[in-house]
């Protein structure tokens, strides 16, 4: 028998869910062939089989969150897709034999009953099937077992800790408690008021909520701002859009300009392509630049690799290309991990001004914001400009407010005149 296991996905992604199985006990399954689809908090994966043979038990069910190295299926290695039917061989035998039991079982119906009510309650808590099955082995209660789990699901850890907890056999008394408890986890569904619709988060939006609020509670998250003035982008852009679309087949955007003005403030303060690992600073050499991007099912930060080698046109065209595959499901692992430091631009959406949380493990991240024409004073003079206020994000434990403000400033200086990002290289 060989077990299959989630594998390493990416650098951040630890867990996914069960999205839909792809192979049934009693497939055939040839190495490399998928056997399910996993959902991640980023993109939905396909996961093979490493071994040949016949796919003989899921280990989690569709819905269940899985670690990357859990077993969730077992392939046997010596069976074969025709095995499958002999499996039935003994449902005819207990069917010929049913009527000779049934006599002799006629005076204990009493006890049936009673084992059917000791397993309809032990199916009324939630757990996964890989805690179902070391509680059977292990025999243990499941109604009896503390959970941790918020929504009152039993995880296989929860079990290990009630094999091994001293006070394990005096738990019965406190079935009545426990009873109530899973009951109180599922309440705030019960809803009686038909103007009020329940709707269960997607996995990906489970997720993205769990780490939003984890880094905020891990970093020491602090904001600073800015304002740029984008005379002179917009009338570089005017300038040049068409001829730009005629040699490069795509469009001259915002999102280049501030790529560039991004990586030669990184350059200037390292710091904030930084990344923390215990008392420990990575201090990272190269600029991958995530892109924040909205999707039907959550936002996601494909990455813009060695931005710094790319050209105005081929940093367009990348984030192009991502974005479309973003908005089709279609981005890979690849896509997602490993960036250094993060842009994100709720202008597109008409955000005047946010305050943008960290991509965790990243440092850093960038904030734009929609572009409003307002009177601004240039010299002794009231002129209308086009405006925009910038949010830098940052971890205040190796970032510090002077660094983060010169990085800001760095950014608008750039941009006020954009012939420096020609001097980043």
């Amino acid at each position: 028998m060989a077990e299959v296991k989630v594998p390493e996905l990416a650098e951040s992604i630890s867990e996914g869910s069960i999205a839909q199985w792809l192979k049934q006990p009693g497939d055939h399954v040839e190495k490399g062939e998928y056997v399910l689809e996993l959902e991640t908090d980023k993109v939905n994966v396909e996961i093979i089989s490493d071994y040949t043979g016949t796919l003989s038990e899921h280990l989690a069910e569709e819905g269940d969150t899985v670690q990357v190295g859990q077993a969730i299926a077992i392939v046997d290695e010596n069976g074969s897709a025709a095995a499958a039917p002999k499996a039935e061989a003994p449902k005819v035998e207990e069917a010929k034999a049913e009527p000779a039991k049934a006599k002799q079982a006629a005076p204990a119906k009493e006890a049936p009953k009673a084992e059917a009510k000791e397993a309809s309650s032990t199916q009324q808590v939630i757990a996964s099937p890989a805690a179902r099955k070391l509680a059977r082995e292990k025999g243990i209660d499941l109604t009896q077992v503390p959970v941790a789990d918020p929504l009152g699901r039993v995880r296989v850890q929860d079990v290990e800790a009630a094999s091994n907890a001293p006070a394990a056999p005096t738990a019965p008394a406190a079935a009545p408690k426990q009873a109530p408890a899973a009951k109180q986890a599922a309440a705030p569904v019960e809803v009686n008021d038909d103007r009020i619709e329940v709707v269960k988060m997607t996995r990906r939006r489970q997720t993205i909520a769990k780490r939003l609020v984890q880094v905020q509670s891990e970093a020491a998250m602090l904001t600073t701002f800015n304002e740029v003035d984008l005379s002179a982008v917009m009338e570089l852009r005017n300038r040049h859009k068409d001829s730009f679309v005629k040699t490069n087949d795509v469009k001259l955007g915002f999102m280049s300009f501030f790529t560039k003005a991004v990586i030669g403030a990184l350059k200037k303060y390292p710091l904030l392509n930084a990344e923390i690992q215990g008392d420990h600073i990575l201090k990272k050499n190269f600029y991958d630049i995530g892109v924040a991007v909205s999707t039907d099912e959550g936002l996601v930060v494909p990455v813009v690799r060695d931005a710094d080698r790319k050209s105005f046109a081929e940093i367009e065209k990348n984030i192009s290309d991502l974005a479309v595959k973003a908005r089709n499901n279609k981005l890979g692992l690849s896509d997602l991990s490993g960036g250094t430091f993060t842009i994100t631009n709720g202008g597109t959406f008409g955000s005047l001004l946010s305050t943008p949380i960290l991509n965790a493990p990243q440092v850093g991240i960038l904030g734009m914001h929609t572009i409003k024409t307002r009177p601004i004073a240039v010299g002794d003079q009231i002129e209308n400009r086009p405006m925009m206020y910038l949010a830098l994000s940052y971890d205040h434990r190796i970032v510090d407010g002077k660094e983060a403000v010169g990085f800001l400033v760095a950014i608008k200086d750039m941009l006020e005149d954009p012939e420096q990002l020609l001097l980043q290289g």
